[in-house]
C-alpha cells in the first residue's frame, strides 16, 4: 500500500459552520457514520460505521504508517475527526483542497469537478446536501417521525444506500483530482507551511469567556433600548426590518432609496441638511447593525471545552496568491481600537456596568467593538508576544522593482509617507513634520502610498478615502500624475509585467526578471514563478481585448465581482499585486518557521502579524521575536525588512 484515499461522512449536533470543526468533532454524540477508501488509486470501499461494520485492520495501521500517503479532500476535517479514535498525524496527509487551491482552483469538492470539466461518472453527486441533512444532522421532532430527533440508517434504507453511493462518488472525484494535480506537485516548503497552519489551527488561541458573556450581555440591554426608542420614533412594530425601515425613511423624508446599506446610512447621516428625526433613527439602526459585535457571538459558539478557539485560519484562503484567508471569528477583519484605559474597559464589560460604560465611554456599541481584539488572551502563566512587519507591501514592492530611493528610506528612517510627499512635491522632508505648514502635504503622501502602488488612479484614491481626508477630486489626477512619476521604475515594473505575461500567453516564451520571476506556460497554465520558488497559477490562459483595445490576459477564475467561476481579465497593476502580496506572503511564512523551529508557539496571525504565546520566565522576547521575523530566506537578498510588536495578556492593536 503506497496511498490510501478515503472520505468521510459524520454525524455531530453541533453546526459545524457556526461552530467550527474543533468543536463539532469533541460533540459527545460525534460518530463516524461512513468510511469510504480506496487503496492506491483501486476500487472504492464503504465501511458502513453507522450499521455496526468494522473499518479493517489493514487499513487501520496504515491510518498511523508514515510510509503511507494519505489523501482527502479538505483534510483538515478527515485528520481531526479520525483522531479522536486513532493517530494519523498532518505530516502524513495529501489535501487535495489546498492542491487545487495552490493550481488556481475553488476549494469545494464541487466546484473543483465542474471547473476541470470532469465526466459525469467522476463528478461529485448532486444530492449530497439533501442526505447531509437528512442523516448529519439533528431533525425535528414531528408526530409523524416519532419525535426522534436524529435520523438512522433504518429509517429511509433508499436514502441511506443513496448516501453510500454519495460517499463513494467523493472518492471517485478526489481521487482524479489527485490524478490530474500530479504534475503540478506541491513544492515541499508549501507542504511544510500546510503542516505548521494545521499545528496553529489543531492548538488554537484561548478566549476571554467572561468578557464575551459580558459583552452579549451588555449588547443585549442596549440593543433592547434602541429598538424600543426605534419603535417609539417610527411607529414600526419592527424597526430592525429592513423593508419596513426603508418605507419609512423613504416617506418621511421624501426619498426613492435604492438599499439602506452601509454606503447609504453613511451618505445620509453626513448629509447636513438631512431631516433630524430620520438621522436620529438611522443612527440607531447604524448602532443596530454592528456586524462588529455578532463576533463575540461566533466566539461563544466554537469556544472548545478547554476555553479555547481552533480552526481560525485557511491555509491558502486566497488561491491567487497562497495568502491565508480568517474562519469562524474572522480574525483578518476584526475593528481596531483607539480608545485609552483597555484594562479599565475590559473590567467594566465583564462587570456588566452598563452606566458606567455609558458615564466613561458613551458609545456602547463601538465600545464593544473596540474591546473584540481583546478577547484574545494567553493560557494561564504565559502572556502574548505580538510582532508584525512594517509596510510590508510597500517594501517588497520597491525591491522587485528596484525603486531605490525608496529602498534607502526604509533602510534608513522608514517615513515612507513623508519621504513620498517630499518626492511628489519637491519639498526637503525636513520640513513635513507637525507644526509645519508644509506637513499637510503628508496627508496626500500617505493616501498616494496606499492606493497607488499597484496602477490605481484617482477612483482608488477616493476608495482609499482621499475625500475624507479633504482632497478635492480636482486634485486627485495630480497627486497620480505626481506619485507615478516619482516612482518611475515602479510604474516600469506594472507594464513589464504585463507585457511578458501577454508576451507568454500569446507565443510561450520565457521571460525572466530580476530577483528570480519568471514568466513561463504549458497548456493549460501561465505560470509566474515567484522568488521563493513558488508558482502562482492562471489557468486557461488567453488574449482578450481590454477596454482601451489592447490585448490583455484573461484566465478562467473567481471573480471577485461575480464571484463566479468564469473568464477573468487582469493587468500589469492587477499582477503586480498578486505578485507583491505572494512574496509578503512567503516572507510571513519564512517568518513563521523560524519562530516555530525557535520554540514559539503562534497561536494566530493576522496578514502580516503573528500573535505567540511564551511561558513566563521562558527567556523568549519582543527583541527575539522580532530578529526571527526579519531574519531573510535566501531568496530575499537585499529586501529591507523590519518590524516592530509589543508583550500583553490580551491581544490589540497596538
Amino acid at each position: 500500500m503506497r496511498a490510501l484515499h478515503i472520505d468521510l461522512e459524520t454525524y455531530s449536533s453541533v453546526d459545524i459552520k457556526k461552530a467550527g470543526l474543533y468543536r463539532y468533532v469533541q460533540s459527545p454524540d460525534f460518530q463516524i457514520l461512513l468510511f469510504a477508501y480506496s487503496v492506491d488509486g483501486g476500487a472504492v470501499s464503504v465501511i458502513d460505521c453507522a450499521s455496526g461494520e468494522w473499518i479493517p485492520e489493514d487499513v487501520i495501521q496504515a491510518l498511523g504508517d508514515q510510509t503511507i500517503e494519505k489523501v482527502a479532500h479538505n483534510a483538515a476535517f478527515e485528520i481531526c475527526c479520525l483522531n479522536k479514535s486513532f493517530h494519523s498525524p498532518a505530516c502524513q496527509w495529501h489535501c487535495t483542497m489546498v492542491h487545487s487551491l495552490y493550481c488556481g482552483f475553488p476549494a469545494s469538492l464541487d466546484a473543483v469537478g465542474k471547473a476541470m470539466g470532469l465526466p459525469e461518472d467522476k463528478r461529485k453527486m448532486g444530492v449530497g446536501k439533501q442526505l447531509i441533512r437528512y442523516f448529519c444532522t439533528p431533525c425535528t421532532p414531528t408526530a409523524r417521525n416519532g419525535g426522534r430527533t436524529r435520523n438512522l440508517p433504518h429509517h429511509d434504507r433508499a436514502k441511506w444506500q443513496l448516501f453510500k453511493d454519495y460517499c463513494r462518488q467523493d472518492v471517485a472525484t478526489e481521487m482524479e483530482i489527485y490524478r490530474r494535480l500530479e504534475r503540478y506537485p506541491i513544492p515541499e516548503q508549501e507542504r511544510q507551511n500546510w503542516i505548521l497552519d494545521q499545528r496553529i489551527n489543531m492548538a488554537g488561541v484561548r478566549v476571554d469567556t467572561g468578557l464575551i458573556a459580558g459583552a452579549l450581555g451588555l449588547y443585549a440591554r442596549i440593543s433592547g433600548e434602541l429598538s424600543g426608542r426605534a419603535r417609539e420614533l417610527t411607529g414600526l412594530e419592527n424597526p430592525n426590518s429592513v423593508a419596513q425601515l426603508k418605507g419609512w425613511v423613504e416617506g418621511h423624508a421624501g426619498l426613492e432609496l435604492e438599499s439602506l446599506d452601509k454606503a447609504t446610512v453613511a451618505e445620509m447621516l453626513a448629509d447636513k441638511e438631512g431631516d433630524g428625526l430620520v438621522k436620529e433613527v438611522l443612527r440607531i439602526r447604524k448602532e443596530l447593525g454592528k456586524t462588529s459585535v455578532k463576533k463575540y457571538e461566533a466566539m461563544r459558539a466554537c469556544v472548545c471545552d478547554d476555553g479555547r478557539i481552533r480552526g481560525l485560519l485557511q491555509f491558502y484562503g486566497a488561491s491567487r496568491t497562497g495568502r491565508f484567508a480568517g474562519r469562524l471569528v474572522q480574525v483578518q477583519n476584526l475593528p481596531r481600537n483607539y480608545i485609552e484605559g483597555l484594562d479599565t474597559a475590559r473590567c467594566l464589560v465583564k462587570a456588566g456596568c452598563l452606566d458606567a460604560v455609558r458615564a466613561v465611554y458613551g458609545d456602547v456599541p463601538d465600545l464593544l467593538s473596540q474591546l473584540i481584539r481583546t478577547a484574545f488572551i494567553p493560557g494561564e502563566g504565559c502572556r502574548f508576544i505580538v510582532a508584525d512587519f512594517s509596510a510590508i507591501e510597500a517594501r517588497v514592492l520597491a525591491w522587485l522593482a528596484g525603486e531605490d530611493w525608496r529602498l534607502d528610506v526604509f533602510r534608513t528612517h522608514g517615513r515612507i509617507y513623508e519621504a513620498s510627499a517630499s518626492a511628489m512635491f519637491g519639498v526637503p522632508i525636513e520640513r513635513i513634520e507637525k507644526g509645519s505648514p508644509e506637513y499637510a502635504l503628508r496627508g496626500k503622501g500617505k493616501v498616494a502610498e496606499l492606493a497607488l502602488g499597484y496602477q490605481g488612479g484617482a477612483r482608488a484614491l477616493v476608495s482609499m478615502g482621499a475625500l475624507s481626508m479633504g482632497l478635492t477630486e480636482e486634485e486627485l489626477p495630480d497627486i497620480v500624475r505626481r506619485w507615478r512619476k516619482s516612482n518611475q521604475r515602479i510604474q516600469d515594473f506594472w507594464y513589464t509585467v504585463e507585457n511578458n505575461a501577454v508576451d507568454t500567453v500569446q507565443h510561450g516564451t520565457v521571460h525572466a526578471l530580476p530577483k528570480g520571476i519568471t514568466f513561463h506556460r504549458d497548456r493549460d497554465y501561465l505560470f509566474i514563478r515567484l522568488p521563493s520558488g513558488r508558482e502562482l497559477f492562471y489557468y486557461r490562459p488567453e488574449l482578450v481585448t481590454n477596454a482601451y483595445g489592447r490585448s490583455a490576459v484573461g484566465f478562467r477564475g473567481i471573480s471577485q465581482g461575480t464571484k463566479r467561476w468564469e473568464l477573468t481579465e487582469t493587468y500589469g497593476g492587477k499582477l503586480t499585486e498578486n505578485i507583491v502580496q505572494a512574496v509578503a506572503r512567503d516572507l510571513l511564512c519564512s517568518a513563521m518557521m523560524n519562530l516555530h523551529a525557535a520554540g514559539y508557539a503562534i497561536r494566530f496571525h493576522i496578514h502580516d502579524e503573528v500573535i505567540l504565546e511564551v511561558p513566563e520566565g521562558s527567556g523568549k522576547s519582543l527583541e527575539e521575536a522580532i530578529r526571527l521575523m526579519c531574519t531573510l530566506p535566501g531568496w530575499a537578498e537585499g529586501l529591507p525588512l523590519d518590524a516592530a510588536g509589543f508583550e500583553g495578556y490580551y491581544y490589540r492593536k497596538d
